[in-house]
């Protein structure tokens, strides 16, 4: 019954979600509605105790992040930067490559080092111009951008900086470059196989005589470019470069300047408790805080002109923008913290343990929780504290090493955590101004493919012994 009622609680999350209603209002009602089933007399301290300790504690952390990711893809927008970017980008690489223009960009953005959440504010603007100057359906931009930011450069390329390349290296001992062979393999596959999704959907589309859409008609359309004259494409591109650079610098130099933790004294009546951060667990943070405020002013400094009549609207409207984001999301991780804490998880968990073997053990149980949490870090931190243990006994006594548990799974926490109700995919489907009914079926298609690779790259390993 247990589990049953986790099940009921995710299937009607994701209904809700992909019908178009607020996550932030069903997410506590499906995350309370388990708990009432399950334990009536745990729903009043489950609601204040974790779903709005764990909503309130992922604000508290990222909410900056969406604000000021929001503000500068805003002023990327307004400053006719993105408009500068598509129009080379169109002379270089021609309209019909659009797509790939798109993919690429949120690859080299979340290799190095951007969260996925600001690739989507910060692409979306020139994604959507770009996409309407070569006349191909708005509907696609979500998986395009999806394929680029949520896919290869989140968890599969060896080296990359995003969290779910992390997790893995505290419990197996490993590093972020595990397993480079089978990682560059398994991102070519997804890149080739996604590709030829989009590119196919593309093309059926121009047969039926399906253009972008009616600017007019749907929703969060980029504001036309009123300038004079576009910027060079190279002083268009300096935002988004010092954004990436700088991120990767102060990602080295917060730890230096700070140490492992750092402490003040509020300079307020009585006698206060010091006030402790610690910086590892927060330089990442602050180091993107960083990077998106220097790219802020990159673009005031170059843009002033274009940028100072519409930074009060514009930015009203990013803030707003954030907000909801932000909402969403947070939402979604209180729902997940209830979930994870209830008898039915358990059962999943305990059942997901008897596959065999412990590389498909590992996959499906990390991708699978990863899909009930609707979180790829959730699932796979969930994951790896509840089973590494016997994740490594497993592979010891089988040969395998460390680095290939650990590229497994990094990929399946990518896999089938973009369900619907997944706080990424309603991010991304907020920023564009498009609902599930209208563009998730690509997303789901890159998921599937994501989730493919993963056994794709167990293949490899088994029958050619490549690491």
């Amino acid at each position: 019954m247990s589990l049953l009622i986790v099940l009921a609680a995710l299937g009607f999350l994701m209904l809700v979600a992909y019908r178009g209603h607020s996550v932030i209002l069903f997410a506590p009602v499906a995350a309370m509605g388990a708990v009432l089933l399950t334990d009536p007399s745990l729903v009043a301290p489950m609601f204040t105790g974790l779903f709005m300790d764990k909503m309130v504690g992922f604000l508290k952390l990222y909410f900056p992040v969406f604000v000021l990711g929001a503000v500068f893809g805003k002023l990327i927008e307004v400053s006719g930067f993105s408009r500068a970017i598509v129009a080379a980008t169109i002379r270089v690489v021609g309209a019909q490559r659009a797509i790939l223009s798109i993919v690429v960009v949120c690859a080299l953005l979340t290799y190095g080092g951007v969260s996925l959440f600001v690739v989507v504010f910060a692409v979306y603007p020139f994604a959507a111009e770009l996409f309407r100057q070569g006349n191909i359906p708005k509907r696609l931009i979500p998986g395009t951008i999806a394929l680029g930011a949520f896919t290869f450069t989140m968890d599969a390329l060896p080296g990359t900086p995003q969290i779910q390349n992390i997790i893995p290296t505290a419990f197996f001992g490993t590093d972020t470059w595990a397993a480079p062979i089978l990682g560059t393999l398994g991102g070519i596959f997804i890149l080739a196989v996604g590709m030829s999704w989009l590119e196919w959907r593309r093309r059926k589309a121009l047969h039926a005589g399906e253009g972008y859409g009616d600017p007019a008609t749907l929703a969060n359309e980029p504001a036309a470019f009123t300038g004079d004259t576009l910027a060079h494409p190279l002083i268009a591109l300096l935002p988004l470069v010092m954004v990436g650079v700088s991120n990767l610098l102060l990602t080295q130099w917060i730890p230096g300047w700070y140490g492992a933790s750092h402490s003040f004294v509020p300079a307020v009546v009585g006698d206060p408790a010091p006030v402790v951060q610690e910086v590892a667990r927060i330089s990442a943070i602050w180091a993107v805080m960083g990077a998106l405020l220097i790219g802020i002013l990159t673009v005031l400094a170059f843009a002033w002109r274009t940028v100072a009549a519409r930074f009060a609207e514009g930015s009203k409207a990013a803030v707003g923008g954030a907000l909801l984001a932000s909402m969403n999301t947070a939402s979604e991780y209180g729902f997940g913290a209830v979930i994870a804490a209830l008898p039915g998880f358990l059962l999943v968990a305990n059942a997901l343990s008897a596959i065999p073997d412990p590389l498909v053990n590992e996959a499906v149980t990390v991708t699978a929780l990863a899909g009930i949490t609707g979180s790829a870090s959730g699932g796979l931190s969930i994951a790896l504290a509840a089973m590494a243990e016997s994740f490594i006994a497993n592979a010891q006594a089988a040969g395998i090493p460390m680095e290939v548990l650990h590229r497994v799974a990094s990929m399946a926490s990518g896999g089938m955590d973009t369900l619907p109700h997944n706080g990424a995919v309603i991010t991304l489907l907020a920023v564009t101004g498009l609902t599930h009914r209208q563009a998730y079926g690509d997303i789901f298609a890159i998921t599937i493919i994501k989730t493919l690779a993963v056994f794709v790259v167990i293949t490899l390993f088994y029958v050619a012994g490549i690491v």
